[in-house]
């Protein structure tokens, strides 16, 4: 199992377990994460599981592909050097313990 913690807005942190190879988007619609929606299923088209990876997981992940960097253009609260889309993110050893910020709004 690897961990991921969703920062809300507020602070409050959510640490959520999920299997190997799980997206982030799906860890967290599954388990009741607040602000994060994935209208498309985790297909890097609508924007609404955008997340702002920490510095300190940020060079653990792979480049951002060109559909992800064309819907990171379309979200809905500020991008950042460290916005990703949490359908393109997936647990594995590497990223266990992974925390991401959840933007303050998504639609």
């Amino acid at each position: 199992m690897n961990s991921i913690t969703f920062i809300q807005p507020s602070g409050t942190p959510a640490t959520v377990s999920v299997e190997p190879g799980t997206s982030l988007m799906r860890a967290a619609v599954t388990n009741g994460v607040d602000g994060i929606v994935g209208e498309c299923g985790g297909q890097a088209m609508c924007a609404t599981c955008h997340v702002y990876v920490r510095p300190e997981f940020a060079a653990a992940l792979p480049e951002p592909s060109d559909d992800e960097e064309e819907m990171l253009d379309c979200t809905t609260a500020e991008r950042t050097e460290l916005s990703r889309l949490g359908c393109q993110i997936k647990a594995c050893a590497e990223l266990d313990g992974i925390v991401v910020d959840v933007p303050a709004e998504q639609v």
